[in-house]
């Protein structure tokens, strides 16, 4: 990797090609997603947790086999949601400072990965405008990486609330595709859809007062997808 700080005087002409594959990190079968990704995410994949030291991580769950993604064909996702994660394409974030002047010294900055195959690529579009002005590239990008480190930020405090709670169970998710085959994904948190009904009292009103209802219902709604792994995972053996 080769990652510099993103401006428009060195970077003036650099262009970005808008792609997908294996080679990009796309071929996951768990991408990271955060909390405002939960509403449309969940229509499409299973929402499941993992525990990461002291806190807890959202996961899209994309497939079933090490490096599996089932809304992946070829060089193109098949969901209509594509998570924050891999919209960013090569760019990332990191704290760093703006100027010697900045008010603010530490603050988050776009950096971008120039030996990724998109840079340059005969196929790509600019990251700035030519009179200046981020391209449309650009913004779409920063929308991505604002998700993620605003979800970064505020999610730990969320799921440790909703554990706190008592929504998020530990489960081993089995799923069998047929007699012989049967998948056992271990140590996933879910949102128990019973603790969420069961939810009353102080705990209800603290989690409604600070505006957490809503991600939970979604989480626990999206475990409904699961079946859409199993019909995903099933057309692609048969058609192996």
């Amino acid at each position: 990797m080769n990652t510099v700080l993103l401006n428009n005087v060195d970077h003036a002409d650099l262009r970005v090609a808008i792609r997908a594959g294996a080679e990009y990190g796309d071929a996951a079968n768990q991408l990271p997603i955060f909390p405002s990704e939960f509403e449309e995410a969940q229509r499409a994949f299973p929402i499941v947790f993992r525990p990461e030291g002291d806190h807890v991580q959202a996961y899209a769950l994309l497939g079933l086999d090490r490096d599996e993604n089932l809304f992946l064909d070829g060089a193109r996702w098949t969901s209509a949601y594509v998570p924050a994660f891999q919209r960013r394409g090569p760019f990332s974030i990191a704290i760093g400072r703006a100027g010697p002047d900045a008010i603010e010294p530490d603050e988050p900055m776009i950096h971008v990965d120039l030996d990724d195959p998109r840079i340059g690529a005969p196929d790509g579009l600019p990251v700035f405008r030519e009179h200046g002005g981020n391209a449309p590239l650009l913004d779409h990008a920063a929308d991505a990486l604002r998700t993620i480190y605003q979800g970064m930020e505020s999610g730990p405090a969320i799921y440790a609330a909703w554990r706190d709670a008592g929504l998020l169970r530990t489960i081993t998710l089995e799923i069998s595709l047929d007699d012989a085959t049967t998948y056992a994904l271990p140590d996933l948190m879910v949102v128990d859809r019973q603790a969420l009904a069961d939810l009353s009292g102080t705990a209800l009103e603290a989690l409604h007062r600070r505006g957490l209802l809503e991600g939970a219902i979604l989480a626990a709604i999206s475990l409904g997808n699961v079946q859409r792994l199993i019909e995903l995972k099933t057309r692609k053996r048969a058609a192996a």
